[in-house]
């Protein structure tokens, strides 16, 4: 944590509001996390990764979007949804080609499972996978694409359509950008995560070899679902880290602000804001920790997992509108970092499932009308002998 803290506070914030205002992250800061080795953070040491627990990734994703959020989108991507989805359904040679040089930060992965029509409604994709001998021959549209002019492997989902049957099973595929017929390009103007990279995909008649399908052809739902459950996590440590740097800031800022002859930390009703957020920082941080914890034992943690990103995306938009009501006029411009925090914010609420999505995945919980059912495989334990563990 001391190296990654002093990376950030030495590379990063100095920087960050010009790399917000121009639209993206310069690439020595890609290649500076690859050195610090968070790109294979929580992926073990054989397979080229640092060899950490979950745990330990959420903590990086918490200090990483306490400075901005567009650094821990690049964890949630291609750490969370791509590469604990290979460590978890791929064969030793997909591990072999995709996964170690991913995990050593040679190369990047994205996911692609957005669509222009289908978000939440995973069933509307329309992303086709036509068989062809030993290949497949994909075509169609992916949207709100992390990573999409960044990656090098895509994690890709589309439906297979055999002769005379049309295309009901979804299944996953790693994508390579080198493959012709694969085009990608950049969404500009966004709220918030204005320095992430964020785009589309277009495929037209991609031929994916076989060998390149993620897990049994028909398991695409739970393989997303499965790495929905890693990108939540890190997006609920994330935004753990955010409510810390709203607190932060609103501290520094009631401290020196005077009016009616005191400092407005001294206010009352200034207060409550800030006990408020510290409240909801330490609830965001337990429910993360209690998700991590079930990863390490190997324990299924949907629910978990589910009401952590929930909860705290949820309160970091809303100590995001508190720092800046205490910031006054000038938390509603970008000489403090609030205005930067509360765009930044608001996106969380939406991917990785939306509020609405997580407020009904927590009432089928508690009703008893959801059930986890058992996955051909499961994400591993975290174990002595493969992981070294937190450090």
């Amino acid at each position: 944590v001391h190296s990654l803290r002093t990376f950030l506070s030495r590379d990063v914030s100095p920087n960050i509001r010009e790399w917000d205002k121009g639209g993206g992250l310069p690439q020595h800061i890609y290649e500076q996390m690859a050195r610090l080795g968070l790109f294979g953070i929580c992926i073990p040491e054989q397979l080229g990764g640092a060899g950490y627990d979950y745990l330990t990734l959420g903590i990086v994703c918490e200090e990483l979007e306490r400075v901005d959020s567009s650094l821990r989108v690049i964890m949630s991507v291609h750490v969370g949804l791509n590469s604990l989805g290979l460590l978890q359904w791929g064969s030793k040679e997909q591990q072999q080609r995709f996964l170690i040089p991913q995990a050593s930060g040679v190369r990047l992965g994205a996911f692609a499972l957005s669509e222009p029509d289908a978000g939440s409604d995973v069933s509307a994709i329309r992303t086709s996978a036509r068989r062809s001998n030993k290949n497949y021959v994909l075509n169609g549209e992916k949207m709100w694409i992390s990573l999409a002019t960044k990656a090098d492997h895509f994690l890709v989902f589309a439906r297979v359509s055999r002769e005379h049957e049309p295309g009901k099973q979804l299944s996953a595929f790693v994508v390579e950008r080198t493959m012709p017929g694969l085009s990608a390009g950049d969404i500009d103007h966004k709220l918030g995560v204005r320095a992430g990279s964020t785009g589309w995909l277009h495929l037209d008649d991609v031929r994916v070899p076989q060998s390149n399908r993620l897990g049994l052809e028909g398991e695409g739902f739970r393989i997303a679902m499965s790495c929905l459950d890693n990108g939540r996590y890190t997006v609920a440590a994330g935004s753990t880290g955010l409510i810390k740097a709203c607190l932060e800031a609103s501290i520094d800022y009631s401290r020196t602000r005077e009016t009616f002859g005191k400092q407005i930390s001294s206010h009352q009703l200034i207060k409550k804001k800030i006990a408020d957020m510290s409240k909801w920082y330490e609830i965001s941080r337990l429910l993360y920790h209690r998700a991590g914890e079930l990863k390490n034992l190997g324990t299924r943690n949907t629910r978990e997992t589910s009401v952590a990103k929930w909860y705290a995306t949820e309160k970091a938009v809303s100590a995001a509108d508190s720092a800046i009501q205490i910031h006054g006029a000038y938390g509603y411009s970008d000489e403090f970092p609030v205005e930067r925090y509360f765009r930044n914010a608001r996106g969380a609420t939406i991917y990785e499932g939306t509020s609405e999505i997580h407020s009904l995945i927590q009432a089928q919980y508690a009703l008893g009308e959801r059930i986890d059912k058992p996955l051909r495989k499961e994400l591993p334990p975290y174990v002595d002998s493969v992981w070294r563990g937190s450090k």
